[in-house]
C-alpha cells in the first residue's frame, strides 16, 4: 500500500506535468508578491477609508498574522522537518517542471505562500462576512498557492500544510484581535456575536473594492501572459 508520502510525490507528478508556455508566464507573474501590491493597498484603503487612522490597529493585526505565517512556516516548518522541496529531491529534481530554472530554498514544508494566502483570506474573510469576498479572496488564495505546484516548488502536502497553518494563525490573531479593537472603535454589542456582525457592518460595502482589484488584476495577469506568449513566438 503506497504511503502519504509516495501519494503527494505522484500527485505532484501529475499536475505539474500539466503545463504550457502560456500557463508559465500566468503563474510565473501571479505567484509574485509584488504584483499583488494593489490588492494589499486595496485592502489598506478600506481599513482608513472606513475606520480613519484608527484603522492603523486593525493594519497592525494584519502585520502581526504576516509575521506570524512567515516566521512559523519558515524557522519552525521548514527548518524543523527539513523536507526537501521536489526542486531540490534527488528523484524528482529534474523530473519536476519548473519555470526559469527557479528551484527555491532547499526546504519546502510548510509552503510560505499557502500560509500567507490562506492567513490573508481567512482574517480578511471574518472581518468583512461577505459571502461574494470570501469566494473570491480564498479562490485568489488557492490559485496562489496551486502556482507553488505547477512550478515545480512545492509538494501537494506542502500546501495543504500551509492552508491549515494560515487559517489556524488567522483564527488565533482575529480572537485576539476582537479583544483589543473595541478600546478603540465603538461598536454596540452584548456579545461576541454581534461584535463579529458590527465590525463587518462599519465596513460597510467597501469589500467590493478588493473584490474587484482580484478581479482586475487577474483578468490583467492573464492578458498580459498572452501577449507575452505572443511576443515571443
Amino acid at each position: 500500500m503506497p504511503t502519504l508520502i509516495e501519494i503527494d510525490k505522484d500527485l505532484l507528478m501529475f499536475l505539474n506535468s500539466h503545463f504550457s508556455t502560456y500557463w508559465d508566464n500566468f503563474f510565473w507573474m501571479f505567484t509574485s508578491k509584488e504584483v499583488w501590491i494593489p490588492l494589499y493597498l486595496s485592502i489598506a484603503y478600506v481599513l482608513f477609508k472606513n475606520h480613519g487612522i484608527k484603522g492603523l490597529v486593525t493594519l497592525l493585526f494584519f502585520g502581526l498574522l504576516v509575521a506570524l505565517c512567515d516566521q512559523i512556516s519558515t524557522n519552525v516548518f521548514k527548518e524543523g522537518f527539513e523536507r526537501l522541496r521536489p526542486s531540490h529531491d534527488e528523484e524528482l529534481k529534474y523530473l519536476v517542471h519548473l519555470i526559469n530554472g527557479k528551484r527555491g530554498g532547499s526546504y519546502g514544508f510548510v509552503s510560505s505562500h499557502a500560509t500567507n494566502s490562506f492567513g490573508l483570506a481567512m482574517l480578511s474573510s471574518l472581518l468583512f462576512r461577505n459571502k461574494a469576498y470570501t469566494f473570491i479572496i480564498f479562490a485568489w488564495a488557492a490559485i496562489n498557492s496551486y502556482s507553488r505546484i505547477y512550478m515545480g516548488v512545492h509538494f501537494p502536502g506542502d500546501i495543504i500544510g500551509g492552508c491549515l497553518l494560515g487559517i489556524i494563525l488567522a483564527r488565533i490573531v482575529y480572537e485576539i484581535y476582537l479583544r483589543v479593537i473595541t478600546r478603540f472603535i465603538v461598536i454596540s454589542h452584548h456579545n461576541k456575536r454581534l461584535l463579529k456582525s458590527g465590525l463587518a457592518e462599519s465596513f460597510g460595502k467597501d469589500s467590493r473594492i478588493i473584490f474587484y482589484t482580484i478581479i482586475v488584476m487577474t483578468g490583467t495577469l492573464l492578458l498580459a501572459a498572452k501577449v507575452m506568449l505572443k511576443l515571443v513566438a
